[in-house]
């Protein structure tokens, strides 16, 4: 039939009726049909919006194994770049093009055929070169026992590969089933992660979901290897730009996997990464011995976790792990406790040290008054922390474990050169939200099961302040903020470059019903100062691993000046 001019033209009239009928809406088509050009048929794609055919792109790639038959009516487009006439108008006929939002130009998309996604040198690698964020797939693939999975694979493989956006539109129910089966099953990918699917043999007519252009385009500009090219021509067309109600959700824990076995995994590989630098960092030193402050909280307790690991890795006794408890004046009994149970279960050596007679005597040296409970009285009790703990890795010829994790590192919420400072710290790029789901993962195989729980209940504290009756009176996230909302921050402004604009827009719809907008506001304003203002501490950072994609080593993916100005980025919050 493909061969019958009936066919051909009547594609061809129905193509001009789709963009007569569509010359009203605010939108691109694209739609497939045969179509005769210079004596040959081709498969293509036609570009259609608000009435005219922007362009005709033809297939490339035609198969001609198994059930794929295309050869015997189709001629591959891959040398297509011409012009020909439709209804009167020219119209490009050809594959070097691609299609240019004007006033949103980060929107800029490109088509391939079927076929052409399952080749090893796709058209689609050109047209991301040439600034396609977007790549359109119209495709018949009929489905067989395995293929869905395997589709799903290149489609996410293809799109993160080339940075972008990839919209796979399949045939479905209604096609001829004399030899085949067609499902339907369509794919919206994104940088390799799949946003939204027709499953195949789905109930669903239409798949729908937002795409992140912006967040593309940062990627591509962090991603040095990837390569630009204006070898294609550009068609421009201009969308009435509007803001539309996000379609798509954005995790409260974006570092942390909303799928329990999915999470399970991840923590397991975690700890397995954060141990395994550790191991290998003490097999270098031929070190047996390491240190280790142990408060009863969060992150020293993972960090007794990863250390008790890295040991077991490397056939060390962990009576060789030295945790060492420091009470001073704002340590509770809850944490102490925990912290003493938690060490002998693991089967370290604990030490006590009580520091309050050492930190009144430098309070004496320094003429500090310790009715007074300003930064001075609490970082002096940190840095007599680290001062001790650096002394008695000396003594054992052993090394510092660090704990501060990377929420910490990113408000600058430690004392400089207090615990601020190790000699390798495992938790550097953990955030807090993380250590909490890591932790919470040990509970459920660990004998410490009960300790550990009670350390999740306990409120974030430095305990730098004298207690009330026995209660934790100075709780971190009343001073700097939740953790699970500077998380949230940081993993968007750092990770995707958002801007403090989007980051409020996408925190409000996250968070709706748990915080209101000016609270957002007031601790994302807090954030980005925090955020600018203590880069000097990073500036300095001991070694540590690298775990996930946002990391705040100087000497790796954050390098950024100690005297950089913030003021661009609370001026647009504002």
């Amino acid at each position: 039939m493909f061969f019958q001019s009936t066919l051909i033209d009547s594609a061809k009239e129905n193509l001009l009726r789709i963009a007569k009928q569509t010359s009203g809406l605010d939108i691109v088509s694209i739609v497939g049909l045969p179509f005769g050009f210079m004596g040959k048929l081709y498969n293509c794609a036609a570009v259609v919006f608000k009435g005219d055919i922007l362009a005709i792109v033809p297939k490339t790639n035609i198969p001609n194994y198994n059930e794929f038959y295309e050869v015997r009516h189709f001629s591959s487009g891959k040398d297509a770049d011409f012009f020909t006439e439709i209804d009167g108008k020219e119209v490009y006929f050809g594959i070097k093009r691609v299609f240019e939002c004007e006033n949103m130009p980060e929107f800029t998309f490109g088509i391939e055929i079927c076929e052409d996604l399952w080749v090893g040198n796709t058209p689609s690698v050109k047209l991301a070169e040439n600034g396609a964020t977007v790549i359109f797939n119209l495709s018949a693939s009929d489905e067989i026992i395995g293929k869905a999975d395997y589709r799903r694979t290149i489609i996410k493989a293809k799109s993160g590969s080339l940075l972008c956006a990839y919209a796979y539109a399949d045939a479905g129910v209604g096609e001829s089933t004399t030899d085949l089966v067609f499902s339907g099953h369509s794919l919206i990918v994104e940088n390799g992660s799949v946003l939204a699917e027709r499953k195949p043999f789905g109930k669903e007519n239409i798949v729908m979901c937002d795409i992140d252009v912006q967040r593309l385009v940062s990627e591509r500009r962090r991603c040095t290897t990837f390569t630009s090219s204006d070898e294609y021509g550009v068609t421009e067309f201009s969308l009435k730009i509007t803001e539309t109600k996000l379609e798509r959700e954005f995790p409260q824990t974006p570092f942390v996997p909303s799928d329990k076995n999915r999470l399970y995994e991840r923590c397991e590989e975690i700890l397995s990464i954060q141990a395994t630098g550790l191991m290998t960092r003490l097999r270098h030193i031929r070190c047996k011995d390491v240190v280790l402050g142990l408060s009863g909280g969060l992150d020293s307790t993972l960090a007794l976790i990863v250390t008790a690991r890295a040991f077991d890795m490397s056939g060390l006794d962990r009576k060789g792990i030295h945790t060492i408890t420091m009470p001073c004046f704002g340590t509770t009994d809850r944490t102490y406790n925990n912290a003493c149970a938690l060490a002998r279960e693991y089967g370290s050596t604990l030490e006590e040290i009580n520091i309050k007679e050492s930190v009144g005597v430098h309070f004496k040296d320094i003429s500090q008054n310790p009715d007074v409970h300003d930064v001075t009285y609490e970082n002096s009790q940190a840095r007599e922390r680290t001062q001790v703990l650096m002394d008695k890795a000396n003594q054992y010829n052993g090394i510092v474990i660090g704990t501060g994790d990377l929420s910490e590192l990113a408000l600058g919420w430690a004392t400089y050169n207090g615990d601020h400072m190790s000699m390798y710290g495992v938790n550097c790029s953990i955030p807090k939200t993380l250590v909490r789901y890591l932790v919470a993962y040990e509970a459920e195989n660990s004998s410490a099961s009960a300790i550990l729980r009670d350390i999740l209940d306990t409120p974030v504290s430095p305990e730098l302040i004298p207690a009330d009756n026995g209660n934790i009176t100075q709780k971190t996230e009343d001073l700097v903020g939740p953790y699970e909302l500077h998380d949230f921050f940081l993993y968007y402004f750092f990770r995707f470059g958002y801007s403090p604009k989007k980051i409020l827009r996408i925190a409000k719809l996250s968070f709706d019903g748990k915080y209101d907008e000016e609270t957002i506001k007031k601790w994302l304003k807090t954030f980005i100062r925090r955020f600018f203002s203590q880069q000097f501490k990073r500036s300095c950072l001991p070694d540590g691993c690298k775990v996930g994609s946002v990391t705040l080593s100087p000497r790796g993916d954050l390098r950024m000046p100690s005297d950089a100005v913030s003021a661009l980025w609370l001026k647009e919050l504002e």
